[in-house]
């Protein structure tokens, strides 16, 4: 049985309206409806208060839909990939060098503080890029 079904299954075992545990929970009825039906995932800290308020584990809510646990699984992978082998990180680093080591006058500091912004918030550049390339060609 999959994640939806199953809070489905537990909400009318407790007699309740999507409604109503919409506002025990502090949702919207459009987010439980989309869990129950699969479109969405509650986000962990709504898990938690699901597994308290129906009196059942974590486990015994997500263990029986693997397309929620492979979800899980590719987010984790997400986090775990930003590290050194970042290209943000090499690029910041090599700005960094070009700002402390090369005299470029007044840009050297600019260019340093860029190649920290850029460790930093690589992948939110990269994000904000691809945003504004799709907006450019959805406007031609």
């Amino acid at each position: 049985m999959n994640l939806g079904e199953q809070l489905k299954n537990l909400r009318e075992q407790y007699n309740m309206s999507r409604e109503e545990l919409a506002q025990q929970m502090n949702v919207s009825r459009q987010a439980v409806y989309k869990w129950e039906t699969n479109k969405g995932y509650p986000d962990i800290d709504n898990l938690i208060r699901l597994s308290e308020l129906y009196k059942v584990t974590l486990d015994e809510l997500i263990k029986g839909d693997s397309s929620f646990q492979k979800k899980i699984a590719i987010d984790e992978k997400k986090k775990i990939g930003n590290d050194l082998s970042d290209p943000g990180f090499y690029l910041g680093i090599i700005l960094v060098f070009v700002g402390l080591f090369l005299d470029l006058g007044s840009l050297s500091a600019g260019v340093t503080i860029l190649g920290l912004l850029t460790m930093c918030f690589y992948d939110d550049f990269k994000q904000i890029f691809w945003n504004i390339k799709r907006d450019f060609k959805q406007e031609k």
